[in-house]
């Protein structure tokens, strides 16, 4: 009779139980698993390097020579204008050079905003830094593939197609860096 009760109270208990597995793969990923964007709503960390450089020069020589004579002419009117000659000579020179380089260089995360039909992804970002007064605002869009996102889930801007990159930053220090309207009207004037 015994045996009756606990193998009763056994399978009561059995009832109860649900079977579950204790491995859930999407709550668990390997540390070994990839970890590189691949969906929209993922984000994919930019590297951004970019670099400008240009140089234009350019020199400019001339010279022009002219001369002129006449001799006395021949006949009663004619002989009488006197022997006459001209002759110029100019020559000028110039030369010009200019150049710039720009380099811009940070590291941002943008988010894959859609996925196109060939597999690349279109990302969009935005960074916004606020100290004290000085405020600075990076936007990033374009569009990257797949095959050039790093197992580090990081992409250098070379690699962004269509790229549009854009650094704006104003506040009192970037204020001070700009020409005066003093030092313009002078500028202009002379």
């Amino acid at each position: 009779m015994r045996s009756i009760t606990i193998l009763a109270l056994v399978l009561a208990m059995a009832g109860s139980v649900c079977a579950e597995s204790l491995w859930q793969p999407e709550a668990t990923k390997s540390q070994y698993s990839d970890k590189r964007a691949a969906k929209v709503g993922d984000i994919v960390t930019i590297l951004i390097e970019e670099t400008a450089t240009s140089s234009l020069s350019a020199s400019t020589d001339t010279s022009k020579d002219t001369s002129l004579s006449t001799d006395a002419g021949v006949g009663p009117i004619l002989k009488n204008i006197p022997t006459l000659s001209y002759g110029d000579s100019d020559s000028s020179s110039a030369s010009g050079s200019t150049s710039r380089t720009s380099k811009f260089t940070t590291t941002m995360t943008a988010t894959i905003t859609k996925v196109d039909n060939n597999g690349n992804f279109e990302i969009e970002g935005s960074r916004f830094v606020q100290t004290n007064t000085e405020k600075e605002e990076i936007k990033l869009k374009g569009t990257i593939r797949p095959q050039d996102i790093s197992v580090e889930n990081t992409v250098p801007s070379t690699c962004i197609a269509d790229a549009k990159i854009t650094h704006v930053g104003n506040g009192p220090i970037g204020s001070r860096q700009k020409e005066g309207i003093i030092s313009k009207i002078f500028r202009i004037i002379f």
